[in-house]
């Protein structure tokens, strides 16, 4: 699926600060975007995130709903004043529009990891907004 424009620059800005602090850069994959009519102004966007080993986010919040699945491998994901949790396949983590995401990273420094994550949002409303912590 071709990316937009927005997301493709977000993405782009956010694999930059993680490769400038020496990381491996995360694939994120658009899987579906779609207006939701019940819910005027509103999508969701599904993508995926193919985490390499040693992959790590960087600090940053999503201006909506989050919902992530693990598929692969494991993750160790935390949010701004909460604990952070290490998530394995089939399960998952959920994050608020408010909410900073500090801890987002491979568990492994040797397997890749990959999850879905669905997000409910404003129409047009950036994937990933990075914060400075």
């Amino acid at each position: 699926m071709r990316v937009p424009k927005i997301l493709a620059a977000t993405l782009l800005l956010a694999g930059g600060v993680a490769q400038a602090h020496g990381s491996p850069e995360a694939q994120v994959t658009q899987v579906l975007s779609k207006a939701l009519a019940d819910y005027p102004g509103k999508e969701v966007t599904v993508i995926t995130v193919d985490y390499p080993p040693g992959s790590v986010d960087p600090v940053h919040r999503h201006d909506a709903h989050a919902f992530v699945y693990v598929l692969e491998g494991s993750i160790v994901m935390g949010l701004e004043g909460g604990q952070k949790v290490t998530l394995n396949p089939g399960d998952t983590f959920y994050e608020g529009p408010n909410d900073i995401h500090t801890v987002g990273r491979n568990a492994s420094n040797t397997k890749p990891a990959k999850f879905l994550v669905m997000l409910v949002k404003k129409q047009g409303a950036p994937i990933l907004i990075p914060t400075e912590q």
